[in-house]
């Protein structure tokens, strides 16, 4: 097992110790030190992770990794965020996540924006300038959240 991966099974409970869900974990070089890189979520369904709950992971983690043989040697900076606005979409957790938000998808067939409506094992259906679309979740090339202004 490597570090990253032996990081991630350490933090994954205490990530969901704060209700949270693991997303991922990355070690990257940062000059003299390194960056370690962990990014929760919600575990499913629509809504969002708010500064007080990122603030209270950060501490668990931070704390956590002070006590623990997991953590990276040396000096470290710890990141904890969430993925993000225009975040990609790759699971099927990941699309019920951004229901109701707008998405872009890319399908052989080209690329397609609208607001996620629904999301069923299978496929899921946009709303596209007032009309639903589906697409078989088998389809998807590629698919990332779009930022609404």
């Amino acid at each position: 097992m490597n570090d990253v991966e032996r990081l991630q099974e350490s933090l994954a409970s205490v990530v969901a110790g704060a209700g949270l869900y693991l997303e991922k974990v990355e070690l990257k070089p940062a000059g003299r030190r390194t960056l370690l890189r962990v990014t929760v979520d919600l575990e499913d369904g629509p809504g969002g992770v708010d500064s007080d709950q990122i603030a209270a992971v950060s501490r668990d983690v931070s704390q956590f990794l002070d006590e623990s043989p997991d953590a990276p040697a040396g000096q470290y900076v710890l990141e904890v965020s969430t993925p993000g606005a225009t975040r990609e979409l790759s699971e099927s957790r990941h699309f019920r996540r951004a229901q109701g938000r707008k998405v872009v998808i890319t399908t052989a067939e080209g690329e397609v924006s609208g607001r996620l409506e629904s999301v069923e094992p299978d496929r899921l259906t946009l709303s596209i300038g007032g009309a639903d679309q589906e697409i078989a979740l088998s389809d998807v090339i590629r698919a990332r959240m779009d930022v609404e202004l």
